[in-house]
């Protein structure tokens, strides 16, 4: 069998010899929308259970809107300019917007990278300001009903007018992406951050790949952006060669669980049986730049693999193992479960959530790895070459 994985920005081939029963398991072949300026121009002007978007920035002077960081293939450069067309066209000025890039607590954004995701035009004309989790750029909204403390940029919160620019996939912890998480942990401080990824939902099995109805970090994501005020999110869906495929524009409830409820009808696939063994990628760049990222791959993977059954994660790697607080816990790490039972009588730390996630995959399956470089000194489990 032959067959060709996303990797990096290139692709990899991989065969697997001999008389294995194997399937080649691909999502279902969706098509690109046929004029994507049409339906962009269609939603910001008839969205979901809102005015058009040039309605309700009439009489609006500040205005925020949250994009996607480097590690997300959101299409900005496409989504961007008709969005600020019909903000200006209702009389916002320029240095009335501010373009907040959602990190989270990944780093800053690069002067490249921003050109990048914006285009240069936009890179030069506009305020663009990468989130900060460490810095003292949130404004205090309280608690949600689960008790988190909500600290979200300043700039956000302040604006008159708040709107998020996402993509929506399945998400390892939130059901799905896009939406109510370029609010949190997007634009979020380092505390709330810490607490929406604490062992509380980690461990919760309802925090999951495809759950969003009885997901309870999705019910408190969702408390977290109303409370910071979300008005108006414009999410697209993408074809497995990143071409978009919908656009879900309007009320940030309504219009994402529309994004969602077209994802589970058009791209889920259905399996007989689970496989003695799954090889899979992290989804090509610039989804797997980091091991941290390329993690996200194994939770998916265990759908479809049987409990002991091995699973392979082709992942470049490009940038290494991810932020220093990671690569620090995963060099320290001595086993799952020894991890495991420290960080639940223990302060949550930077970027633990991820480890955590593989370490209690890890109870369920054996892992290997195939990045195309990785850093000296670190013990994990990878296999060093394709057969």
């Amino acid at each position: 069998m032959k067959t060709k994985f996303a990797f990096g920005k290139n692709g990899i081939d991989v065969s697997i010899s001999g008389n294995h029963d194997c399937t080649i398991l691909e999502d279902k072949a969706i098509r690109p929308l046929p004029d994507v300026e049409k339906a962009l121009a269609e939603c910001l002007d008839a969205p979901h259970d809102c005015p058009p978007l040039s309605a309700l920035a009439a009489g609006k002077t500040r205005v925020a809107i949250v994009i996607c960081d480097i590690t997300r293939p959101a299409p900005n450069r496409v989504t961007l300019p008709p969005l600020l067309e019909r903000l200006h066209r209702a009389g916002v000025r320029k240095d009335g917007i501010t373009i907040l890039i959602a990190t989270g607590l990944h780093r800053v954004a690069t002067l490249a990278e921003v050109e990048q995701l914006v285009g240069r035009e936009i890179a030069q004309d506009y305020r663009i300001i990468s989130n900060d989790a460490k810095a003292s750029q949130h404004k205090d909204l309280g608690m949600t009903i689960g008790g988190i403390p909500i600290w979200i940029h300043r700039e956000f919160v302040d604006a008159d007018l708040r709107i998020t620019l996402g993509l929506i996939e399945q998400h390892i912890m939130a059901g799905f992406s896009g939406g109510r998480k370029l609010v949190a942990p997007g634009v979020a401080a380092e505390m709330t951050i810490k607490a929406i990824h604490s062992p509380k939902f980690m461990r919760d099995l309802r925090a999951c790949e495809v759950s969003i109805d009885d997901n309870p970090m999705h019910a408190e994501l969702l408390d977290i952006a109303r409370t910071a005020k979300h008005d108006f999110i414009l999410d697209v869906t993408l074809t497995r060669d990143r071409q978009i495929s919908g656009v879900f524009a309007g009320n940030p409830e309504t219009a994402h669980k529309a994004g969602v409820q077209f994802l589970l009808e058009s791209c889920l696939v259905q399996v007989d049986r689970p496989a003695d063994l799954v090889v899979t990628s992290a989804a090509g760049y610039p989804l797997d730049l980091t091991f941290y990222q390329a993690i996200k791959a194994i939770t998916s993977a265990q759908q479809v693999a049987k409990r002991g059954g091995r699973i392979l994660v082709i992942s470049e790697c490009a940038e290494g193992v991810g932020s220093p607080e990671f690569a620090a816990s995963l060099r320290d790490m001595q086993s799952f479960e020894s991890f495991l039972e420290e960080i639940a009588h223990s302060a949550v730390k930077v970027d633990q959530w991820q480890l955590e996630k593989l370490a209690l995959a890890g109870l369920r399956n054996e892992f290997f790895f195939h990045p195309r470089n990785w850093p000296s000194g670190f013990r994990v489990y990878w296999e060093e070459g394709l057969s």
